[in-house]
């Protein structure tokens, strides 16, 4: 009998990371406040990710991102920013100055997270998720990258930088996923 209940849980453990992380909502980040951000919290609800930084031609996307939020929130759309520095290094700053610059110039209010690496092998273990089911292809190449996760955090939708927040595409995707 024991054999067979540790030959069990060797198999178990052995396909553990494919239905343990058959989900979005199974990661977790520190919110830019540096509370603990359990992607958890929004399971049910679609989320809009989108790496972001402070000094980058896209920044102004940042408005467009708090009026989808504006606009959708009620729905049950999280939008949710993770800064990053990985691309021009144009997200030099701490926490405390990346959420001082949102609020007081794009009256951000979405939830952060603190300054994550995006892409690559030490890219936050969502982003290598998210590049494990879609390819590396479609990894985030510059700031503003967005991903699209319904109610369940499966990815159903992503686009690069050059989309903007409000575009068609996008807004027709959250208002499917809502």
């Amino acid at each position: 009998m024991a054999r067979w209940i540790v030959a069990l849980c060797l198999s178990l453990a052995a396909f553990g990371p494919a239905w343990a992380e058959d989900s979005g909502f199974n990661f977790a980040f520190t919110s830019i406040e540096g509370e603990p951000m359990p992607m958890s919290q929004y399971r049910g609800q679609p989320v809009l990710l989108v790496n972001t930084a402070s000094f980058c031609g896209f920044t102004p996307q940042y408005e467009a991102l708090q009026a989808l939020w504006e606009t959708y929130r009620e729905r049950g759309l999280i939008v949710l920013g993770v800064p990053s520095n990985d691309f021009g290094a144009q997200e030099p700053n701490d926490e405390a100055a990346i959420k001082d610059f949102c609020e007081a110039n794009y009256r951000v209010d979405f939830p952060m997270t603190t300054k994550q690496v995006v892409k690559g092998a030490g890219a936050h273990p969502l982003y290598r998720w998210i590049a494990d089911r879609l390819g590396a292809g479609a990894e985030p190449r510059w700031n503003f990258h967005k991903y699209l996760l319904d109610r369940d955090g499966a990815v159903i939708g992503a686009w690069p930088s050059q989309v903007k927040p409000l575009d068609a595409q996008i807004v027709e995707a959250v208002e499917r996923a809502l």
